[in-house]
């Protein structure tokens, strides 16, 4: 039988929770096998196409910029749409928000698995992000709203853990699709995770609605409703595609070039000037009064561009210079992500005890480090003797400072306010990585066919290496003169287990926490110590 719908007003003084279900029982396991499925399906999208480019460039003749695009056009929507889409699931209902998201994000799948030219797939490949953007969100909410507060920490944990292992696994599984039925069957692969998603959650994830952050009024009644700011969405959206338009397309020197950046520029202001002029903004203002949280999300700019151009450059180097093929590359690639679903938790432990700028620094010198040692990578390069050292470094340095970066975050803010916070930083480093894949070919001089050249890629990617590794100096630079020690009685990440690498782990907004929402009135402090 159905379960039946709940709204958050059902539940008394704990607005948000549904029937409160212990994880050891048959619908709690039902739900928790519900949201990795569906926050799956966009976890390993975005960490399989990378290996997948080669292929879809020779198959549909694609320009680099057309790749560039092939991995943006999702970067876009979901970095542009992520915040706009849990205040969706807040109103209209968070399974009903899901189940179209999952929906949606299949029905852009198949679209990518069946696109006849690259202007089709990159215009799929949007729509995936936005379904992206419904279903990311949605799946940690449903498990905030549905589980009983004793149990939503370890259910959180098995769910970021879940995710982390399907990041582990995408760049393998992707290779080897890309190597055996083809390239087309890395988003076809999501139709059916995606039969069984929607059956299951329709079934057996109770429905919820209303704001986490709800809270009640004065006169206790509850607190009214945000409004959607969909201005600011896309605003915010249209800034990003206008500069990455300028980036991706200044090699062709057209006069839309200058037009468009200019443009990306106005829209960008006109973003904040409506964000600080709403009574109810998508990303209010004065949440970065908070000078930690504007460090913090400056460290996180630096180190998610460039880890965005990190992978996605080195998984063309692997197959055009060093003639891996896809699944090598992908299989190559695994170090990485494994150290990080190992080790993340532990790292989070060592931060509380000595605090986050020593993390957030070497963090992000190891990175550079590594992308150094990338260096070594050539024609015919090894892999124990060459690949694997740099890879290893810069899983290491992702174990170091992900989790820290996620704390800081929290920490920074009033409790109130920490998944909202969550939230624009995992914004902020998709943007990041987006400007980065969109710039980083126009400044090392890569031409539009330069991926069909070894010699020529390989000369680029000489050159973008140190760039990258420049781009996380400055951020451990940032760290180490800014962050601070985090007041010992601060909110802690409740995603401890992840395997996220290009961006950080979201984390779940609490219930009851007395604001009305982002522009409302806050809780007591529980941001950093002076």
């Amino acid at each position: 039988m159905a379960v039946p719908e709940r709204n958050a007003s059902d539940d008394g003084p704990d607005p948000g929770v549904g029937p409160a279900l212990r994880i050891g029982s048959p619908a709690g396991k039902w739900v928790l096998l519900t949201t990795v499925l569906g926050s799956s399906m966009a976890l390993l999208d975005s960490t399989v196409v990378n290996v997948a480019l080669p292929a879809i460039g020779r198959d549909l003749d694609a320009s680099l910029a057309a790749l560039q695009w092939t991995v943006n056009g999702y970067m876009l929507s979901l970095a542009g749409l992520i915040l706009l889409g849990g205040s969706l699931g807040d109103r209209f209902g968070r399974r009903k928000v899901f189940v179209v998201g999952v929906v949606w994000f299949a029905a852009a799948s198949l679209m990518c698995g069946l696109a006849p030219n690259v202007g089709i797939l990159i215009a799929a490949r949007v729509l995936q992000g936005v379904g992206g953007a419904l279903l990311t969100p949605g799946s940690l909410a449903i498990i905030q709203a549905s589980f009983h507060p004793a149990d939503r920490a370890r259910a959180v944990g098995l769910w970021s853990g879940f995710g982390g292992v399907g990041a582990a696994v995408g760049p393998f599984l992707g290779g080897w699709l890309v190597d055996g039925p083809g390239w087309r069957w890395v988003f076809l692969l999501n139709i059916p995770v995606a039969l069984v998603c929607v059956p299951v959650a329709l079934r057996h994830v109770p429905e919820s609605s209303g704001t986490f952050d709800a809270g009640k009024a004065a006169d206790g009644s509850a607190a009214p409703r945000r409004r959607f700011d969909v201005l600011g969405a896309v605003l915010g959206a249209a800034a990003l595609a206008l500069v990455t338009y300028a980036l991706i397309e200044a090699r062709s020197g057209s006069v839309l070039v200058p037009v468009t950046a200019v443009a990306g520029v106005a829209a960008g202001v006109a973003f904040v000037r409506v964000e600080r002029r709403r009574p109810d903004p998508m990303m209010p203002p004065d949440i970065f009064s908070s000078r930690q949280f504007t460090a913090v999300n400056l460290v996180t700019l630096c180190v998610y561009a460039a880890f965005g151009g990190f992978f996605f450059l080195t998984a063309l180097q692997l197959q055009v210079v060093a003639g891996y093929s896809a699944l090598q590359a992908g299989t190559a690639l695994l170090p990485i992500t494994v150290l990080t679903l190992l080790f993340s938790a532990r790292s989070g432990e060592l931060a509380q005890r000595i605090g986050p700028r020593i993390p957030l620094t070497v963090g992000p010198l190891l990175c550079a480090t590594a992308m150094l040692l990338m260096l070594r990578v050539g024609e015919n390069a090894s892999y124990p003797a060459d690949v694997l050292p740099a890879l290893l470094v810069m899983g290491v340095g992702l174990v170091t400072l992900v989790a820290p970066l996620t704390a800081t975050v929290l920490a920074s803010v009033d409790t109130g306010r920490a998944g909202l916070a969550s939230g624009i930083n995992n914004a902020a480093a998709r943007a990041a990585g987006l400007v980065a894949v969109a710039a980083l070919p126009v400044l090392t001089g890569m031409g539009e066919d330069a991926y069909r050249s070894a010699d020529a890629f390989d000369a680029a990617f000489r050159r973008a290496m140190p760039l990258c590794a420049g781009v996380l100096v400055v951020g451990a630079v940032i760290a180490f003169t800014t962050v601070r020690r985090l007041a010992p009685d601060c909110r802690r990440p409740e995603c401890r287990t992840h395997g996220s690498i290009l961006a950080p782990p979201l984390e779940p907004r609490r219930t009851g926490q007395g604001t009305l929402g982002p522009a409302g009135p806050k809780t007591s402090g529980d941001g950093p110590t002076p």
